[in-house]
């Protein structure tokens, strides 16, 4: 399980806000151990901050709403000025580095007690502020009608700008580089990240680029993201099983890492981008890894590691479908996302020379559905000979909901600027009509290659299992022992005949429940339904041998005998009841209604 204060997010409405490019943080071991050791004693995590904002603030922040979580922060730093104490630490780092607010050294210096503020400019974690350029409060009235409101009295008495009723960071007309200054900003987002594994708890603190939040400006190039949506989405479905050796494929911030090297030996993480690298390097080390461990590789894809292999490869790549009329024109296109090209074929059919037997690929991904085409066909030619294959579609938009989100994560949103917004989303709409894109796919790939000296039936070496699938249930996450539970489950059900499958004993699964639905009065049920409360929290529509099959399946009956039982009392033929079940015993063990 994981969570984080917020996941950051690429895009919002705020207005533009001044706010330099600085370099990606760095530090040397005992300014890490310092910083780290501060931050622990801070108590700064996922319940503390949401403990500050309160809920509502919290989720409207999840939301891209800053104002609310600037209020609340104010507040709470205002009621500490007025009581003579020291400022509450979460206070002023959700202030500081989530919610972009200039904070008086005073403040900083009594929160990282040891790393100060003079360690957070050496790292790179924060830039001095210009107080004179620093709107006074004191000259300012509140807007009251228009909803926009002062900052009021800055952290530790240092003045802070005007929030406006969008929420707009502030607004200050140059960084300088002060060795002792009055006020500092941040140059980075940190915020903490939690996590519940095998291995026990801990907690995080995850520095990335500033989004577009705070800086109210369209993303660079070469923007290093922070922990989001997809980012979660990834950690929770991997599976966690220890292994040797584990794969982060274009690490960005190195979140994925930092998950990997919770059960792999050694992790080897890649990524295009030198300034992702150095951010990696940096959590990996204030998280208190050792660096021996872990290899940092840059290069595209995987071009770095030759004939390498793993027994794990995670990896959210660049699968954005960028139209070429987008990228011939020249717009803006992010390293994290924009391949340049259609990269998820030629990934995906590379990614099999790079796993050991037994290993296996987590990955998203996006393909197209095309007029006429069935979209499992087009992903189907990207498998690779000798692979297992899971794909599971959950989601599917259509053109402009795709393009108009992948506008808005780099910053182009139209309540900024809806020409400009407007002339990057026409390329993508004629790009999808021209090849008669009608919509796209999003959700995981899941590859695995078999054991060797794995056989099927007929003792050869056994044909890779493939299942292409549309799955829009609500998923129990994290999914990642679910994943490994049917990866492992459908390659048992592949090396066995029917007569083998017959000869099984399964057990329902604990997660599984059974609903019937009957008209009062009515002796039998009209409809059956099977539901799993747990992995993809799937429902089947069962009948009656299916639904005896599972009622009693507990591991003293052979399926073989339940359809014997189940035909005898039903009066069908045994030979086809038995067909039946042992179908319906591979499709319920291959989703996890019932364990093998």
């Amino acid at each position: 399980m994981t969570a984080s204060a917020s996941p950051a997010s690429a895009a919002s409405s705020s207005p533009p806000a001044a706010c330099a490019r600085t370099p990606a943080p760095a530090a040397a071991p005992d300014q890490i151990e310092s910083l780290r050791a501060d931050l622990e004693a801070s108590g700064w995590g996922v319940n503390s901050t949401r403990h500050l904002l309160g809920p509502v603030a919290d989720d409207a922040l999840h939301h891209e709403l800053r104002l609310p979580a600037l209020r609340a922060v104010r507040a709470v730093l205002a009621e500490d000025r007025a009581a003579g104490a020291s400022p509450s630490p979460t206070a002023v780092l959700t202030a500081l580095f989530m919610l972009g607010e200039p904070v008086s050294a005073a403040d900083l210096d009594a929160v990282l007690r040891r790393t100060r503020t003079a360690g957070a400019l050496a790292m790179g974690l924060v830039v001095a502020v210009d107080c004179d350029a620093v709107v006074n409060p004191q000259t300012q009235g509140t807007a009251g009608a228009t909803g926009a409101e002062t900052a009021g009295p800055g952290i530790g008495g240092a003045a802070s700008p005007p929030a406006t009723g969008s929420s707009a960071p502030a607004a200050v007309s140059s960084d300088v580089a002060l060795s002792d200054p009055a006020v500092v900003r941040a140059a980075v987002d940190l915020r903490p990240h939690e996590v519940r594994d095998d291995a026990g708890d801990v907690r995080w603190w995850i520095a990335s680029d500033l989004g577009e939040l705070i800086t109210g400006r369209e993303l660079t190039p070469d923007h290093v993201l922070g922990i989001g949506g997809a980012g979660l989405t990834l950690a929770g479905l991997t599976p966690r099983d220890p292994v040797a050796a584990a794969l982060d494929l274009g690490c960005g911030c190195g979140i994925q890492t930092l998950h990997l090297l919770r059960h792999a030996a050694r992790v080897t993480a890649t990524d295009i981008s030198a300034r992702a690298l150095a951010f990696t390097a940096f959590n990996a080390a204030l998280a208190g890894t050792d660096p021996d461990r872990l290899e940092l590789l840059h290069g595209s894809l995987l071009e770095p590691l030759a004939d390498r292999t793993f027994d794990l490869v995670v990896t959210n790549p660049p699968f954005v479908i960028t139209p070429p009329a987008v990228r011939e024109a020249g717009l803006p296109l992010m390293e994290y996302r924009d391949a340049g090209a259609p990269v998820l074929p030629a990934l995906v059919a590379a990614l099999g020379d790079h796993l050991r037997p037994g290993g296996t690929a987590v990955m998203l991904g996006n393909w197209e559905h095309r007029t006429g085409r069935d979209w499992r066909d087009e992903v189907r030619a990207w498998l690779p000979d000798g692979l297992d294959a899971w794909v599971i579609q959950r989601e599917r938009q259509d053109p402009v909901e795709y393009a108009t989100m992948w506008l808005r994560d780099g910053g182009t949103i139209p309540e900024r600027d809806e020409a400009v917004f407007n002339t990057r989303l026409g390329p993508w709409i004629d790009d999808f009509a021209a090849r008669g894109v009608e919509a796209v796919g999003l959700g995981y790939l899941i590859l695995h290659r078999p054991v060797t000296g794995e056989t099927g039936p007929d003792g050869d070496p056994r044909v890779p299992w493939r299942v292409l699938e549309e799955v829009s249930t609500a998923p129990c996450e994290p999914l990642g022992e679910h994943v490994a539970r049917i990866v492992s489950t459908r390659s048992l059900l592949a090396s066995l005949s029917d007569d083998e499958v017959a000869a099984l004993h399964p057990v329902v699964a604990d997660d599984v429940t059974r609903q019937d639905h009957r008209r009062p009065g009515d002796g039998d049920p009209a409809l059956i339904l099977i539901h799993q409360g747990g992995g993809f929290g799937r429902s089947r529509r069962a009948d009656t041998a299916l639904a005896a099959l599972v009622d009693v399946s507990d591991g003293e009956l052979s399926v073989a005998q339940i359809a014997a039982a189940v035909a005898a009392l039903t009066d069908a033929d045994s030979g086809a009841v038995r067909d039946e079940l042992v179908a319906a015993t591979r499709e319920l063990a291959g989703e996890g209604f019932l364990t093998l």
